[in-house]
């Protein structure tokens, strides 16, 4: 859903009535598979990397090719599969669409390797996972806006908001094993962090709406995100692994209730 949504709001940002979403029907159902398979293929590459540090990492132990249950060939061959599968389906879209979809691979590729680079992963990932909001703006509207940038770019606030409350969850096998993380980066100060992140997501998304010359239905809509970041927040408890997992998996309402505010304005 984190991955998927961007897409779908990328999709509907390019939008001006509801028939739309009726003419361009296939083109939905085919980023919604597409999204599937190649967060599938982004969890295989990010095992098959990381196989041998999941096994020092209680939450992922149990993983496929950390606890032996499949072989490095047998990820390799899955992960090839699903990415022919990403490739078609990416083909079908028009020639800009594709370029992007292009760059959008190798960030996936190289996503699992900046644990060990830097203690900004989740930057990285965000820069990955809401791409699909420029792929699916430019796979119905031909090109790009620079309003569509602001919307990439509350996703990336997004991102790095609710990845850092997810890091917790691992933060001291992460310290134990000389993994980077947001989490550890901003240690104690993790929650004033993950507020502005979440601030900054919606200065964007206010940003996005004046560019793209919205109306009030939408500023309505976007104080229902507001409120569930903040109750995010109030909830947040970053020594608490089972809360920290639970907030992050609420983020899935946070992406429906931006894909509803998009709906409101073809109104």
């Amino acid at each position: 859903m984190l991955l998927m949504l961007p897409c779908f709001w990328g999709i509907i940002a390019a939008f001006s009535s509801f028939k739309d979403i009726h003419n361009n029907l296939l083109t939905i159902i085919l980023f919604a598979i597409g999204s599937v398979v190649m967060r599938s293929a982004g969890c295989v590459i990010n095992d098959i990397f990381d196989k041998d540090l999941d096994k020092h990492v209680s939450r992922t132990s149990k993983r496929p090719l950390a606890s032996g249950a499949i072989s490095t060939i047998e990820a390799i061959t899955i992960f090839c599969l699903l990415c022919l599968v990403g490739l078609a389906i990416l083909l079908s879209l028009n020639k800009t669409a594709i370029m992007i979809g292009f760059i959008s691979f190798f960030l996936f590729i190289l996503y699992p390797l900046m644990k060990r680079i830097t203690y900004w992963p989740q930057l990285f990932l965000g820069l990955t996972f809401n791409i699909g909001v420029i792929i699916g703006y430019v796979s119905i509207n031909g090109n790009i806006s620079l309003s569509i940038f602001f919307l990439y770019l509350a996703g990336i606030f997004w991102t790095l908001g609710y990845d850092t409350i997810y890091a917790h969850q691992d933060r001291e096998d992460d310290l134990r094993i000389g993994i980077k993380s947001t989490a550890i980066l901003f240690g104690d100060n993790s929650k004033l962090w993950i507020s502005s992140f979440y601030l900054l997501m919606i200065i964007c998304l206010l940003i996005f709406g004046q560019l793209s010359d919205f109306k009030y239905l939408y500023y309505t809509s976007l104080l229902l995100v507001g409120f569930h970041l903040l109750f995010q927040l109030f909830k947040l408890d970053i020594y608490n692994s089972e809360v920290c997992l639970e907030i992050f998996k609420s983020n899935r309402y946070t992406g429906a209730l931006i894909m509803f505010s998009l709906l409101l304005t073809l109104i």
